[in-house]
This record gives C-alpha cells, structure tokens and sequence, in this order.
C-alpha cells in the first residue's frame, strides 16, 4: 500500500473510531469520511462494507482486551478481588463505544457476526480468568465465561442506554459477583 493511502486507511480507522465512541457503530459513514476529510470513494475502497471498517476499528480494541486481560490476571490478592476485577473491567472493555454493550454481548453467541473473531479474544480472556477461579474454588460449579459474559454484557447494555458510566452500575457488578461466587463448604 502507498504510504498516502496507507494514511488515508489508518485516518479513516481512528476518525471511525471516534465517531463510533461518540454515535455508535451505526454512525454515517458520511460522517466519518467528512471528518477524516476524505471522500465517500476512498472510504468505501478501503473498506467495501460497514462491517470492514468496524472489524478495523476493533483490533486496537482487541489489542485493549488482551493487555487488560494480562494486568487482571497479574493480580495477586484475593480471587473473589480478582473477580471483581475482572468484571468492571470486561464491562468498562465492551462499553468503549456507544451501543458497544449490545453489540459485542450479541456477535458473541452469533457466529455469522463480523466481529465474532473479534469478540471470541474477550471470551477466550474471560475463559483464562474462570479457569483460574474455578481452580482456586471461587466460581460456582457450572458457570461458564459465556455465563459471565452475558450477565456483565446486561448490565452494561442497561448503562448504556441510559448513557451511564461504567462507574455508575460498578455496584450491579458486585451483587453479580455474589451470584457467581460458590458458598462455602
């Protein structure tokens, strides 16, 4: 690729980007190609398909995921502190872009999704930490990371539709720690 399209290409990802976190992944895509300054042409031969330039978009995002997953997973205190841990932070992970919640909650269990690759990296994230908790007898028997990921992809859609912080339903996540935490033997 020229280095002019190649700034042209990675201009549109990070105006998408911003766009996205402002509107939505349902944004204009006019819109993106008025702020990147670059006509409707050069962003759809870039990027034939809406889904092309979310999928572009999300890489740094899973770039995100897989740096935060090592930080969550480098914790040394209490499980139960871990699972904490990890829930803000998988919830504060889906909730980077306005509708984001749903959207990525929804392409996990829809295979045909575009971003299903991308969204399996933050399932196989939550995997790595349920395995770790289930081995250290925190989890109750049976919940999956699929379980998991659900129930946090709820809480931070209802944030999301109310135009909520993460930091807003952090509380919502600790009583779903309680849910998901075994009882004592």
């Amino acid at each position: 690729m020229r280095a002019d399209a190649r700034r042209n290409r990675d201009l549109i990802v990070e105006t998408a980007r911003e766009v996205f976190r402002e509107h939505g992944y349902n944004a204009s895509l006019d819109l993106v190609a008025k702020r990147a300054g670059v006509g409707a042409g050069t962003l759809y031969r870039h990027f034939p398909s809406r889904e092309d330039l979310v999928n572009a978009v999300m890489q740094g995002w899973v770039d995100r995921v897989e740096e935060a997953t090592e930080k969550v997973l480098a914790f040394e205190g209490p499980p139960r502190e871990l699972l904490e841990r990890w829930l803000v932070t998988y919830a504060e992970l889906i909730s980077l872009h306005k509708g984001g919640p749903a959207k990525i909650t929804a392409a996990m269990v829809q295979p045909d999704s575009p971003i299903a690759p991308k969204c399996r990296v933050l399932l196989e994230a939550t995997e790595r930490v349920c395995e770790r908790l289930h081995a250290e007898g925190v989890l109750r028997e049976g919940i999956t990371a699929a379980d998991v990921n659900r129930l946090v992809g709820g809480v931070a859609t209802v944030a999301d539709g109310a135009d909520q912080p993460i930091s807003e339903v952090e509380p919502l996540l600790l009583v779903l720690a309680d849910g998901l935490v075994a009882a004592p033997a």
